[in-house]
This record gives structure tokens, C-alpha cells and sequence, in this order.
């Protein structure tokens, strides 16, 4: 250092050369060393310096240590009692809070008379703060650093000043090389270094200088010091917008300048550093001229436009000033440091497409991690499936929600809009797995669910038959039914899941649908036999494995249960297809952590819930051995959609091609109304009743039967209401298929004269005081309201979907006269919407209309399918409700605090 200052200055610079900025000759103090920050970074500087910090400050904590691998560092009350006890520095680095900086720059420059530099961290020091510190230290020839920096940072010296350059293992970045750095930000200072590594520069000098409005070590300086330091052939300068520092630079040796912030030309308050506010005539498009200017080049550097001269170059992306740099030291005869250190690739250590097809381009493999970190990560990849954290689910969830303001309601970010447009038993996986199966997986989930509506003589039919013939609803009768697939049923298939995931778990299968080759666990499955193979005749499960090989795809699972069998000479049993067809569909959402283990093995158990609500929810008289609803079950299973199944058992017909599609739209618009609905609190009450800290001994099928017993005709049956309404105006119109365009009904005169008598009624109810007179149901909507024409808009999807689809339905047409006709005879004040409730009712009512008419069906039939309808659309929104409270629930989380309970007397 210089006492009296270098040349060339018209202000005081000691450091005349970078060689001088930090030496194995310094010795520092740190104020508010066992400070949060200062206790993590100073012990690292200590250490990777070789032990230069010889005490540090903090009031009131003299006699304590800031412990390192080099010894304890002694703490002191002030730098005059350090001082007093034998101490010699020539350093203080600062990590005062910005209120306290300017005293404890004032102290140490006081106390000290040899002191040389000061480093401040401490970021928004006040502008006059910081006038007052430049002051102080000018007048007594000490060189200020920072603030806001990360300070200063010497690989040939191995010396560290001040702040985490270089992070917690400096030595890994601030690598001995040629390149001078000098860096607003302290955090890009590391990253360069590591970045040029890549390229085979490696680093000599590294200043931070912060970017707060005062730099008080800055370019000038800086470069002033490459100019005299033989260590250091070229330099690399980090600049932005705000000040004049980096105007009029010039070197005799290379410089490659990044500049960046051209986005903050039209900010108005500081982003980010204090002093990268930029003014008139130095923001960054101006900085960028500057250096074009002085390197004589005519634009940005960038690997396509490789512009530079032998003077440097000028990048606007850090990720560009090594190959900058080097096309730069060509140009002047001079070669990297060293052999590259890696590049600057993408390196995944981890890696998921969350279960999107991605263009192989955008298909971005994970690699090795470095040591200790892939040792780490293949421990974590031996943790299969999700890990949640547990958390109190009352009112809450983690798989449906509903929007307040539009009201449609997801399912795990799908909304139920969406939904409609997938099938049943699409939604039914969708549900627990969290991601829709490919065409051949729905096909395999549509064989496993059709096998088990067969329910001829089974004890949960005889059960639902027994509710019924006692005056039930369908809720309560299900329910009985339900109550008999308790975890014994489905035993076999849920160990055959548990073996199947033993055996794969740890392999490296994404994709149970593409080739894998299994030898490895063929090799070791011996020991799951009794879960694999069938113990005596099982003619089920050969025949859902060719079943399910006829079909247009392959599963590893499938030809795994196959092969094993043959190797062994047995069977396969029925219980492992179930599970292997599950697991086909659920292994990916396995593999990227979207479902857990406990949801893996208890799909079968889902799955026959799933077939036995459907199945029992057909009356005895329509199950035959092998039959259901007059289909054989050799033609069933393997040809129909579940969705058609659910329809058949509902009205004991095969649908058409538009009442399938209709019925399927049904179905996905009653998934869900969010975890506040009571069919969704009844779900979630079972399994908190169960204590899902224990997931396994949650019993699935109560979960289901909490569901169906918080439904009734209020939540549920209540559809049936708009279908009654319907049924009384349409009943004597003459309306013989609602589905026909040209149905010659006219449905604006039915409107009118209904509106007309209810106008009257409305008026004479008021006038009598009576204000619960009866309402039309599903017009309206607490929410689309106050407009001159309201719209909900789920049902407007619908509406707009049957007519791209060519599908007709008078009932839905009626309703929409039925609006206009209210605001026509002032029964409203504006034109009502049809709101969703109405959908469902008119899709329903469309569908058994032509049966209703020819006597087949009565009123109390269409109002018990109407209940069922609902049961099972959703079944599949609570489904995913019971799975999600164990996998995330607390043991009776769903109670309510006496606290928030009342007496009502």
C-alpha cells in the first residue's frame, strides 16, 4: 500500500497494483462477527486464508469465540479493547447493521492508525452514510470497499477478504489463472470465475464492488491495478446500469465487458442494487457504447455474431463471456489457463416431464451428480413415490378446489369442464393417479372394472336388494353394499400390487408401456409366488392376460405376470392382472412422486369399490350368471367402456353413441364442488375417524360409505326437483323425442303460459306475506347475477359443446326460453341464467324420456336414477378426496373445537 497514494488520481488510491488487494500479509478485524452471516462466512475466509482474521467486535461479547478448523477467533467489545489486548491489523471487513456502518467505520479508522482497507457487506447504507465513510477514510489514507459487496477474493494468494466469494468452498471456483474480475454483483463475481473455468481461464484478483450509488473502489481503480499486476493478462468487467464508473476505461491489455439491465431504462425506482438506477446518458444501452466504442467493434458478442477485436469484446449474457474471452486472448496470441473444467451445459441431477410428452429436444436427461450429492440422490430414489407432510385437512384439500369467482370446480388442477370431456373411468384413474391414462390403459382399467359388476348372488348385491325392498334411497343401499368390500376382499390383489412394486421399485422404468427388460426381477420373484400365481383353478386370470394382449399395447407388468407364470408352470391369478393393470396406469405418477406407495397397492381396493357401486346399483332382475344387464361377460369385459356399463346399470339399456357422450359429460360435471361439500366432508370425516397417520388401517370402504351417507335428497337427489318441473310442462305437450330438432313442440308458448300463471302467483305470495313460495329450480345463481343477461358459464360450456357435437336436447332449449319468458313478464328484473343444476337434470331427463313415455318408467324411477347418477359421478371426486386425507390427513383433524360449537336451546 501507499501512504501517500499511487498517481494519477485526483482523490486517494492506495493499491497501485492488484497484487496489493489481498495478500497472505493482511489481517482483519470483523465487526459484528457472530453476526447471522458473518458467523457462516467468516469461519470459511478464516480458514481458506490461513487463519487471517486475528479478532472480531460485537458489544457485549467479549470473551466469546467464533470457533473454526483454525482455531477459536477472539471477540471483543470494541476494536480498541482487541487492540489493547496485544492485536495488529491492517483490515476491517464490516457487518454492522446500515445504521450502525458509518460509527463503525469512523471507530476503526479512529482507533487504528495503520489501518489500510475497509470492505463494508452491509447493503442500504445511506447515501450520506456513505459520504461521511469516503470522507473519513480519504482524509486518513484508508481504500473503502463496497458497500453491499461480497469483497475481495486473490487465487494466487489463496486469500479471501470480506464476504462468500467463491461460496462455501472457495478453493472450487477461485481457480489460479490470468483473468483480473471486477464485479457490481457479488454473487456474478463466483459465478464468472466459475464460468471461465469452463473455458480454461482461470482467475487472479476478484473485486466485488457492490452497486450501491457510491462505488467507492470502482472501475478506475480497478483497472489502474490490472494495468500493473504481471499476473493478470486480460480482465473481465461486470457492469450495470447507474454512474459514470465504467466511462473511459483504457488498458493496454484486453477486456472483455459484460453489460446488462437494458430492461431497467424506463424504471423509475431501483430494482435490485441501490445504484443500478440508471439516469440521462448511463443506462445500459449507453455503457454498451461506451465499450463498443473504446474496442472498436459495431455490436453485442454473442457465439452466432462472434464480434470482437484485440482490444475485447462486449456481451449482454454472462453465460458468453468465456467464449468471448477466448476468441478475444486468440486474437492475441495468448491460450486458456489450463484444460476446460466441465462446460456450461444443462446438468440435471433431477429430472420429470410431470408426465407431458416433450419433443425429444426439450427431453432433458438427468445425469450424475457429483460426489457427496449422487450418493444423496440415489438414496432419494430409493424412496418410492410421494412423501407428504401431513397437515390438518379440515376444510382443506389437496385434490379439489373450487374457484369463487367462475365456480367451476378442479380435481387436481383439471377442471371439471375438462373432465366432462373424458370418461368415466378415465376420471376414475385420473382421480388417484393424478394424470389421465394413455388409450391402452383405460382399456386395461375398463376390463378390471367390468370384471367385477358381475354381482349374481353376491352378498353385497343381496345386501343392496334387502336396503331397497326396505324403502332406501340409493345412497343407503350402495352404502350396505359397500360395507362388505372391507379389506379381506381384495387381500389377494393388493399383495400382489405390494410384490409387483417390491420387485420394480428400484429399477429405472418410467414407462411400464414401453419395452423393459425384466430378467433381473424374474430372476428374484420366487419368493412372491403365493402373490403371482394362482393356488389352484383360476380360468380368470389366463383369460384377462389374453384379453389384455389383444389389445393395441404392451405392458411390462402384464408380460411380467405372463413370463413368471410360465417360467414356473402355474397360473397367474386374477388378483395379479388387477394389479398389474393397475400398476400399468399408475407407474408413471409413481415415478414422479405424484402418488405414494400406500395409494400404489390400494388401487384394487378402489377399484372393486368402484365396480361394486356400479354393479349393485343394478337391481337383481337385470344380473344372470355371467351376465349383466343381458350382456355375456366374455363380450362385457373386454368391449365396453365402464361408462357404458354405469349407463346400462342405471336404466338397463345399452345407450347410443350421443346419450353415451351426454352421459359421460353428466358424469364429469359432478366430480366434484370442492372439499366444503358435505359428500366430500363425509369422505374425508371416515378416513380422519381411521387415523390416516397410520394410512393402513384406513378402511377405503368406509371412506365411500361416509361419502354416500353425507348425500341425500337435499344434496344429491335434489336433481330430481328440475327434472319434476320439467316433467309437468312437458307431460301433455306432445313431445315424443327431446333429442329431434324438429321435435314440432313449441317451447316459447309452454314458457309463456308458465310464466304467465307464476308472475300472478309470485304477486299474490308477496302480497299475503309469504316469502318461501315455491322457486323455479335451476334458474339463477347466487354469483352470475346483476347483469341485463347472466350466463353461468359451466353451463354455457355444455350447451356450446352439444352444438359443436350436433346433439340436441328440447329440455335445455325450454329452460333458455323459460329465462327470457321471466324477464319478459317482469317475474325478473333481468334475463336469469340457466345454471348447471339444470344440465344435469335436462341430460338425464332427455336420456329416459322415451321410456318414461311408454310406461316403462315412472316418476320415483327417474328420481332414484337421478340420486344414482350423482352417486356416481361423485364417486369419483371423493374417491380422490379419501386417498388424499391418507396420504396428508392428521388423526380426527375434521373435528370441530368445543370452543367453536353452540348449545342451541
Amino acid at each position: 500500500m501507499h501512504a501517500n497514494g499511487v498517481e494519477g488520481f485526483p482523490y486517494y488510491v492506495g493499491v497501485n497494483s492488484l497484487t496489493e488487494l489481498a495478500t497472505k500479509d493482511d489481517r482483519v478485524v470483523v465487526l459484528n462477527i457472530l453476526g447471522k452471516e458473518s458467523s457462516s462466512v467468516t469461519p470459511v475466509s478464516h480458514e481458506y486464508s490461513g487463519g487471517n482474521i486475528v479478532f472480531g467486535t460485537g458489544p457485549g461479547k467479549s470473551g466469546k469465540f467464533l470457533p473454526t478448523k483454525n482455531g477459536k477467533i477472539p471477540v471483543y467489545n470494541s476494536i480498541a479493547e482487541g487492540m489493547a489486548a496485544g492485536h495488529k491489523f491492517n483490515t476491517v471487513v464490516v457487518y454492522l447493521p446500515p445504521s450502525g456502518v458509518k460509527d463503525g467505520v469512523a471507530e476503526a479508522v479512529r482507533t487504528n492508525p495503520d489501518l489500510e482497507k475497509v470492505i463494508v457487506l452491509t447493503e442500504k447504507v445511506s447515501v450520506k452514510d456513505s459520504r461521511v465513510m469516503r470522507a473519513i477514510c480519504q482524509t486518513n489514507g484508508v481504500d473503502l470497499f463496497g458497500g453491499n459487496c461480497l469483497g475481495l477474493a486473490d487465487a494466487w494468494n489463496h486469500v479471501r477478504l470480506g464476504g462468500a466469494l467463491g461460496g462455501s468452498n472457495p478453493e472450487e471456483s477461485l481457480i489460479k489463472g490470468s483473468i483480473a474480475l471486477f464485479s457490481n454483483s457479488g454473487n456474478f463475481t463466483t459465478t464468472i470465475a466459475v464460468y471461465l473455468a469452463t473455458a480454461g481461464w482461470g482467475t487472479t484478483t476478484s473485486i466485488s464492488s457492490g452497486k450501491d450509488v457510491y462505488i467507492h473502489f470502482g472501475p478506475k481503480e480497478f483497472i489502474h491495478g490490472f494495468n500493473n499486476d504481471d499476473r493478470s493478462q486480460a480482465a473481465v468487467v461486470y457492469a450495470e446500469p447507474g454512474g459514470l464508473y465504467e466511462k473511459g476505461l483504457e488498458s493496454d491489455k484486453p477486456i472483455v465487458a459484460c453489460v446488462v439491465g437494458r430492461w431497467k431504462a424506463k424504471l423509475t425506482k431501483a430494482c435490485g442494487h441501490a445504484g443500478s438506477l440508471a439516469g440521462s446518458g448511463d443506462d445500459a444501452l449507453a455503457k454498451e457504447k461506451w465499450f463498443m466504442d473504446y474496442f472498436g467493434v459495431n455490436d453485442i458478442f454473442t457465439p452466432e455474431n462472434p464480434v470482437c477485436s484485440k482490444k475485447g469484446a462486449i456481451v449482454t449474457n454472462i453465460a458468453h463471456i468465456p467464449e468471448a474471452l477466448t476468441k478475444v486472448m486468440e486474437a492475441n496470441g495468448k491460450k486458456p489457463d489450463f484444460e476446460p473444467k466441465g462446460n456450461l451445459n444443462l446438468k440435471c441431477w433431477f429430472g420429470s416431464n410431470n408426465g407431458i410428452n416433450v419433443p425429444s429436444e426439450l427431453n432433458i436427461q438427468a445425469e450424475s451428480a457429483i460426489e457427496p450429492y449422487s450418493e444423496q440422490i440415489d438414496l432419494l430414489k430409493r424412496t418410492v413415490g410421494a412423501q407428504n407432510r401431513r397437515e390438518t385437512l379440515k376444510d382443506a384439500s389437496g385434490a379439489s378446489k373450487m374457484d369463487p369467482k367462475t365456480q367451476v370446480s378442479q380435481l387436481h388442477g383439471t377442471s371439471i369442464l375438462d373432465a366432462s370431456g373424458h370418461s368415466l373411468e378415465a376420471n376414475l384413474v385420473f382421480a388417484l393417479t393424478h394424470q389421465y391414462p394413455s388409450e391402452f390403459g383405460e382399456s386395461l382399467v375398463n376390463m378390471v372394472l367390468n370384471s367385477a359388476v358381475f354381482q349374481h348372488g353376491s352378498p353385497a348385491l343381496a345386501a343392496a336388494e334387502a336396503s331397497r325392498e326396505a324403502g332406501n334411497s340409493p345412497n343407503t343401499s350402495l352404502s350396505a353394499s359397500v360395507a362388505l368390500i372391507g379389506k379381506k376382499t381384495v387381500q389377494g390383489a393388493m399383495d400382489s400390487a405390494t410384490a409387483l412394486l417390491d420387485l420394480f421399485k428400484l429399477t429405472d422404468m418410467d414407462d411400464p408401456e414401453a419395452s423393459f427388460d425384466y430378467k433381473a426381477q424374474l430372476a428374484s420373484a420366487d419368493a412372491h409366488k403365493g402373490a403371482l400365481l394362482a393356488s389352484g383353478d383360476d380360468a380368470c386370470g389366463p383369460k384377462m392376460i389374453a384379453a389384455s394382449k389383444a389389445l393395441k399395447g404392451e405392458s411390462v407388468f402384464i408380460n411380467f405376470i405372463d413370463e413368471f407364470a410360465s417360467k414356473h408352470g402355474g397360473t397367474p391369478s386374477m388378483d395379479a392382472c388387477i394389479a398389474a393393470a393397475w400398476l400399468t396406469v399408475a407407474w408413471p405418477s409413481l415415478r414422479v412422486k405424484k402418488i405414494s406407495r400406500h395409494t400404489i397397492v390400494t388401487l384394487p381396493w378402489f377399484s372393486r369399490i368402484f365396480s361394486t357401486l356400479v354393479g349393485c346399483a343394478a337391481p337383481a332382475k337385470r344380473h344372470g350368471e355371467g351376465t349383466f344387464c343381458g350382456v355375456k361377460g366374455e363380450d362385457l369385459i373386454p368391449n365396453y367402456s365402464f361408462t357404458k356399463t354405469a349407463f346400462m346399470a342405471l336404466l338397463g339399456r345399452e345407450p347410443s353413441s350421443d346419450e353415451l357422450f351426454e352421459f359421460q359429460v353428466l358424469l364429469g360435471l359432478i366430480i366434484t364442488n370442492g372439499p366444503g361439500t358435505i359428500s366430500a366432508q363425509g369422505s374425508k370425516g371416515a378416513v380422519s375417524a381411521d387415523g390416516p397417520e397410520q394410512p393402513e388401517r384406513v378402511q377405503i370402504n368406509k371412506g365411500f360409505i361416509g361419502f354416500m351417507t353425507h348425500t341425500g335428497f337435499a344434496h344429491g337427489g335434489n336433481g330430481y326437483e328440475a327434472a319434476a318441473f320439467l316433467i309437468e310442462k312437458f307431460k301433455e305437450a306432445g313431445l315424443k323425442d327431446p333429442a329431434d330438432p324438429n321435435h314440432g313442440v313449441d317451447l316459447a308458448k309452454i314458457a309463456n303460459d308458465f310464466t304467465s300463471g307464476y308472475a300472478a302467483y309470485k304477486k299474490k305470495q308477496k302480497e299475503l306475506g309469504n316469502l318461501d313460495y315455491g322457486k323455479i329450480p335451476c334458474v339463477n345463481h347466487p354469483i352470475f347475477k346483476g347483469k341485463d343477461v347472466n350466463m353461468d358459464p359451466r353451463e354455457d360450456y355444455v350447451r356450446s359443446l352439444f352444438k359443436e357435437k350436433g346433439i340436441h336436447n328440447a329440455f335445455l332449449d325450454f329452460y333458455h326460453e323459460l329465462v327470457e319468458s321471466m324477464f319478459k313478464t317482469k317475474v325478473s328484473k333481468n334475463v336469469y341464467c340457466v345454471n348447471i343444476d339444470a344440465v344435469i337434470a335436462v341430460i338425464l331427463l332427455k336420456t329416459v324420456w322415451k321410456d318414461y313415455q311408454a310406461g316403462n318408467v315412472g316418476e320415483e324411477d327417474i328420481e332414484l336414477a337421478s340420486f344414482t347418477a350423482f352417486l356416481f359421478g361423485r364417486m369419483i371426486g371423493c374417491a380422490a378426496e379419501i386417498d388424499d386425507h391418507a396420504n396428508r390427513g392428521k388423526n380426527m383433524d375434521t373435528r370441530t373445537a368445543a370452543s367453536k360449537c353452540s348449545y342451541v336451546g
